[in-house]
Protein backbone atom coordinates (compact mmCIF):
# COMPACT_ATOMS: atom_id res chain seq x y z
CA UNK A 1 0.00 0.00 0.00
CA UNK A 2 1.38 3.44 -1.03
CA UNK A 3 1.50 6.20 1.76
CA UNK A 4 -1.58 8.15 0.48
CA UNK A 5 -3.02 10.10 3.67
CA UNK A 6 -6.38 8.66 4.47
CA UNK A 7 -8.43 9.94 7.37
CA UNK A 8 -7.76 7.55 10.65
CA UNK A 9 -11.69 7.37 11.13
CA UNK A 10 -13.48 4.19 10.57
CA UNK A 11 -10.30 2.23 10.58
CA UNK A 12 -10.34 0.23 7.52
CA UNK A 13 -10.03 -3.79 8.00
CA UNK A 14 -6.63 -5.67 6.99
CA UNK A 15 -6.63 -6.19 3.25
CA UNK A 16 -6.29 -10.08 3.58
CA UNK A 17 -10.13 -9.46 4.97
CA UNK A 18 -11.13 -9.08 1.37
CA UNK A 19 -12.48 -5.76 2.65
CA UNK A 20 -13.20 -2.62 -0.29
CA UNK A 21 -14.84 0.13 1.16
CA UNK A 22 -18.29 1.35 -0.44
CA UNK A 23 -18.32 4.59 -2.21
CA UNK A 24 -16.39 5.42 -5.51
CA UNK A 25 -12.86 6.55 -6.27
CA UNK A 26 -11.83 10.35 -6.11
CA UNK A 27 -10.21 9.72 -9.71
CA UNK A 28 -13.68 8.70 -11.02
CA UNK A 29 -15.29 11.62 -8.99
CA UNK A 30 -12.81 14.29 -10.07
CA UNK A 31 -12.75 12.83 -14.14
CA UNK A 32 -16.60 13.23 -13.64
CA UNK A 33 -16.79 16.73 -12.17
CA UNK A 34 -14.17 17.99 -14.76
CA UNK A 35 -16.85 16.84 -17.38
CA UNK A 36 -19.57 18.51 -16.23
CA UNK A 37 -18.12 21.66 -15.57
CA UNK A 38 -16.67 21.65 -19.20
CA UNK A 39 -20.58 20.80 -20.37
CA UNK A 40 -21.85 23.58 -18.55
CA UNK A 41 -19.53 26.58 -20.02
CA UNK A 42 -19.86 25.21 -23.25
CA UNK A 43 -23.79 25.46 -22.26
CA UNK A 44 -23.48 29.00 -20.83
CA UNK A 45 -20.94 29.95 -23.63
CA UNK A 46 -23.49 29.04 -26.83
CA UNK A 47 -25.11 31.73 -28.96
CA UNK A 48 -28.56 32.05 -26.53
CA UNK A 49 -28.22 34.75 -24.02
CA UNK A 50 -26.58 33.48 -20.61
CA UNK A 51 -29.30 32.90 -18.32
CA UNK A 52 -27.92 34.61 -14.58
CA UNK A 53 -28.97 31.41 -12.68
CA UNK A 54 -26.43 29.54 -14.75
CA UNK A 55 -23.40 31.82 -13.37
CA UNK A 56 -24.67 31.27 -10.45
CA UNK A 57 -24.28 27.59 -10.17
CA UNK A 58 -20.87 27.65 -12.23
CA UNK A 59 -19.76 29.51 -9.82
CA UNK A 60 -21.06 27.39 -6.71
CA UNK A 61 -19.85 24.03 -8.40
CA UNK A 62 -16.10 25.47 -9.00
CA UNK A 63 -15.87 27.23 -5.16
CA UNK A 64 -17.07 23.41 -4.16
CA UNK A 65 -14.54 21.62 -6.16
CA UNK A 66 -11.68 23.34 -5.97
CA UNK A 67 -12.45 23.61 -2.05
CA UNK A 68 -12.42 19.68 -1.87
CA UNK A 69 -9.36 19.33 -4.54
CA UNK A 70 -7.50 21.63 -2.39
CA UNK A 71 -8.34 19.25 1.10
CA UNK A 72 -7.78 16.11 -0.34
CA UNK A 73 -7.05 15.11 -3.95
CA UNK A 74 -3.60 17.32 -3.82
CA UNK A 75 -2.24 16.03 -0.81
CA UNK A 76 -2.52 13.24 -1.64
CA UNK A 77 -0.69 14.08 -4.42
CA UNK A 78 2.02 15.95 -3.22
CA UNK A 79 2.70 13.03 -0.29
CA UNK A 80 2.94 9.91 -2.69
CA UNK A 81 4.74 11.65 -5.89
CA UNK A 82 7.44 13.97 -4.66
CA UNK A 83 8.28 14.95 -7.74
CA UNK A 84 5.14 16.62 -8.48
CA UNK A 85 4.82 18.47 -5.60
CA UNK A 86 6.00 22.08 -8.27
CA UNK A 87 2.88 21.20 -9.97
CA UNK A 88 0.80 21.02 -7.22
CA UNK A 89 1.76 24.40 -5.53
CA UNK A 90 1.41 25.72 -9.32
CA UNK A 91 -2.66 24.59 -9.10
CA UNK A 92 -3.10 26.03 -5.83
CA UNK A 93 -1.93 29.40 -7.24
CA UNK A 94 -3.95 29.02 -10.46
CA UNK A 95 -6.66 28.34 -8.06
CA UNK A 96 -7.02 30.78 -6.27
CA UNK A 97 -6.46 33.41 -9.33
CA UNK A 98 -9.42 30.89 -10.91
CA UNK A 99 -11.27 31.86 -7.19
CA UNK A 100 -10.63 35.69 -7.46
CA UNK A 101 -11.89 35.56 -11.50
CA UNK A 102 -14.99 34.34 -10.02
CA UNK A 103 -15.59 36.78 -8.42
CA UNK A 104 -18.72 38.91 -9.46
CA UNK A 105 -18.57 36.70 -12.75
CA UNK A 106 -20.33 38.02 -15.95
CA UNK A 107 -20.91 36.89 -19.27
CA UNK A 108 -18.17 38.91 -20.05
CA UNK A 109 -16.09 37.34 -18.27
CA UNK A 110 -17.05 34.01 -18.97
CA UNK A 111 -14.40 33.55 -21.58
CA UNK A 112 -11.34 34.28 -19.31
CA UNK A 113 -13.12 31.68 -16.72
CA UNK A 114 -13.07 28.72 -19.29
CA UNK A 115 -10.07 28.78 -20.24
CA UNK A 116 -8.65 28.81 -17.23
CA UNK A 117 -11.19 26.05 -15.93
CA UNK A 118 -9.71 25.04 -18.91
CA UNK A 119 -5.95 24.81 -18.35
CA UNK A 120 -6.96 23.28 -14.53
CA UNK A 121 -9.05 20.41 -15.96
CA UNK A 122 -5.92 19.59 -17.91
CA UNK A 123 -3.38 20.14 -15.29
CA UNK A 124 -5.16 18.45 -12.51
CA UNK A 125 -6.35 15.27 -14.83
CA UNK A 126 -2.81 15.02 -15.37
CA UNK A 127 -1.98 14.45 -11.61
CA UNK A 128 -5.37 12.21 -11.19
CA UNK A 129 -4.01 9.73 -13.47
CA UNK A 130 -0.71 9.51 -12.24
CA UNK A 131 -2.25 9.06 -8.47
CA UNK A 132 -4.28 6.08 -10.14
CA UNK A 133 -0.92 4.19 -10.90
CA UNK A 134 0.63 4.40 -7.37
CA UNK A 135 -2.41 3.94 -4.98
CA UNK A 136 -4.58 1.22 -3.96
CA UNK A 137 -8.61 1.22 -5.40
CA UNK A 138 -9.25 1.02 -1.56
CA UNK A 139 -7.41 4.37 -0.62
CA UNK A 140 -9.15 6.09 -4.22
CA UNK A 141 -12.25 5.07 -2.19
CA UNK A 142 -11.15 6.16 0.78
CA UNK A 143 -10.21 10.07 -0.35
CA UNK A 144 -13.27 9.87 -3.14
CA UNK A 145 -15.82 9.19 0.35
CA UNK A 146 -13.67 12.71 2.32
CA UNK A 147 -13.51 14.57 -1.23
CA UNK A 148 -17.84 14.30 -1.14
CA UNK A 149 -17.97 15.09 2.42
CA UNK A 150 -15.93 17.81 1.86
CA UNK A 151 -18.06 19.20 -0.90
CA UNK A 152 -21.02 19.19 0.25
CA UNK A 153 -19.28 21.82 3.34
CA UNK A 154 -17.52 23.34 1.24
CA UNK A 155 -18.12 27.26 0.09
CA UNK A 156 -20.31 27.66 -2.74
CA UNK A 157 -18.43 31.48 -3.16
CA UNK A 158 -15.03 32.54 -4.10
CA UNK A 159 -12.61 33.05 -1.23
CA UNK A 160 -9.25 33.60 -2.55
CA UNK A 161 -8.29 34.58 0.94
CA UNK A 162 -8.85 31.20 2.94
CA UNK A 163 -6.30 29.07 2.95
CA UNK A 164 -5.37 26.07 1.07
CA UNK A 165 -3.64 23.95 2.25
CA UNK A 166 -4.24 20.99 5.84
CA UNK A 167 -4.65 21.58 8.29
CA UNK A 168 -6.49 25.21 8.21
CA UNK A 169 -7.95 24.50 4.90
CA UNK A 170 -10.58 21.51 6.61
CA UNK A 171 -11.12 23.70 9.37
CA UNK A 172 -12.27 27.24 7.91
CA UNK A 173 -14.04 26.33 4.86
CA UNK A 174 -16.37 24.26 6.37
CA UNK A 175 -16.99 27.60 8.60
CA UNK A 176 -16.99 29.57 5.32
CA UNK A 177 -19.41 27.06 4.13
CA UNK A 178 -21.87 27.35 6.34
CA UNK A 179 -22.41 31.10 6.12
CA UNK A 180 -22.59 30.52 2.02
CA UNK A 181 -25.28 28.57 2.72
CA UNK A 182 -27.53 30.89 4.65
CA UNK A 183 -27.08 33.44 2.36
CA UNK A 184 -28.00 30.72 -0.40
CA UNK A 185 -30.98 29.75 1.24
CA UNK A 186 -31.81 33.76 1.70
CA UNK A 187 -31.44 34.99 -2.05
CA UNK A 188 -33.10 31.23 -3.35
CA UNK A 189 -29.64 31.06 -5.26
CA UNK A 190 -29.38 27.90 -7.05
CA UNK A 191 -26.46 26.18 -6.63
CA UNK A 192 -26.36 22.69 -7.97
CA UNK A 193 -26.46 21.45 -12.06
CA UNK A 194 -29.69 19.84 -10.74
CA UNK A 195 -31.09 23.14 -10.28
CA UNK A 196 -30.86 24.37 -13.73
CA UNK A 197 -33.70 24.31 -16.15
CA UNK A 198 -31.50 21.83 -18.51
CA UNK A 199 -28.71 20.61 -16.49
CA UNK A 200 -25.94 19.52 -18.93
CA UNK A 201 -24.84 16.29 -19.53
CA UNK A 202 -21.51 14.60 -19.23
CA UNK A 203 -19.71 15.16 -22.34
Amino acid sequence: MSAVPLPPLPPAPAPDEGYRPAGRSIADIVDREHRQLLALLDQLSGPDTTPQEGLAVLTAALSRHLSAEEQYLLPAVRAVLPAATERVDAEINADAALLSALKGLTDEALTEIAERVRRHVDGVGALVTELRAVATEEELIRLGNRLEIAEEAAPTRPHPGTPATPPWNRIVEPAVGVVDKVLDAVTRRPTYLADLPEPPRDR
